[in-house]
């Protein structure tokens, strides 16, 4: 069986043991690489591998996308309603701690499953993982018709951000470096970020530049949204933000909520909105062709968003 990993040359494709265990065994049929991938192959050598932005086929023939986490179930935040927070998560997601999608096959917990709405193709349930990231975040920051919201950074979370805004009825701005960034932000429905203030500003590009933009375009008593991850400390505007008194929060992964998941959210936005499939996916490359998509990837000034392998 075929898996991406890690090596000490780089990305390859290697011939890996077969699955094993008493979960689904899920065919896969697409696997997006994450920009978290990109960043663990700069990690060196890993063990396991990658991809946890994946969706494939039951045994049965039925489709289904993936949620990668997988929480002990014992600690206090999976206790008390907040899985996503385990406090052992983070080493145990697929296609981090264990084995992910970037293969033929994989062993998923039952609780992974996430069914596939009318209208979804496999081939784009890739995307639930990624659009689930921003519908969490977008139910942490209350986000109604009545929300001004601008999202800074225009990759696949920051146009997740705005898929998940305009699915809400607010009113979007974004701000993106690259054109064909923010022309895949006026296909989703995004105008360019104006001079006025916003209710709501999205953190979606991971730098101390995006962050000084988003605080700049936050209104006096707004709320500043991480949706991006950073890797090394980020200094906050310090004398911006207090004059305006901006509140900062941090949003992680994807969760539930009295009427379900994150992620079947995510599922049913997918479904009705089309546009956000074929917007985010620019690029999609087989499975053994991975070491060129990793670096297509990485290469955001040359018009990647969502580059997809297809097992």
């Amino acid at each position: 069986m075929r898996g991406v990993r890690v090596t000490a040359d780089g990305v390859r494709v290697l011939d890996v043991p077969e699955p094993a265990g008493d979960g689904p065994h899920v065919q896969v049929v697409s696997s997006g690489i994450c920009g978290s991938d990109l960043h663990l192959v700069e990690l060196g050598p890993l063990p396991a591998t990658l991809g946890h932005e994946f969706a494939g086929r039951l045994d049965d023939g039925t489709p289904v996308a993936i949620d990668p986490s997988r929480p002990c179930g014992t600690c206090d935040q999976c206790r008390t309603g907040a899985p996503h927070r385990c406090r052992t998560g983070s080493s145990r997601a697929l296609g981090i701690g264990a084995d992910g999608g970037l293969a033929d096959r994989v062993v998923v917990p039952d609780a992974a499953l996430v069914p596939l709405p009318p209208g979804l193709d496999v081939a784009d349930a890739c995307l639930v993982e990624p659009l689930a990231v921003a519908v969490h975040g977008m139910r942490l920051a209350n986000v109604t018709p009545a929300t001004r919201v601008a999202v800074v950074g225009g990759g696949t979370i920051g146009l997740a951000g705005v898929a998940a805004a305009v699915g809400l009825g607010a009113d979007t701005g974004l701000a993106a470096r690259h054109p064909h960034q923010r022309e895949a932000g006026e296909q989703l429905g995004a105008a360019v970020v104006d001079a006025g203030e916003y209710d709501l500003v999205v953190e979606a590009a991971g730098t101390e530049a995006a962050l000084a933009q988003a605080a700049d375009l936050c209104r006096p008593g707004g709320l500043v949204l991480f949706l991006s991850t950073h890797w090394g400390p980020v200094p906050i505007p310090g004398f911006p933000a207090l004059m305006k008194e901006l509140a900062f929060r941090w949003s992680y992964t994807y969760g539930t909520h009295p009427g379900g998941r994150d992620v079947d959210d995510a599922a049913a936005l997918l479904a009705r909105t089309p546009t956000i499939a074929s917007t985010l996916v620019t690029h999609r490359f087989p499975l053994d062709e991975a070491p060129r998509a990793f670096a297509v990837a990485a290469d955001r000034a040359a018009g990647a968003i969502k580059v997809v392998l297809e097992p």
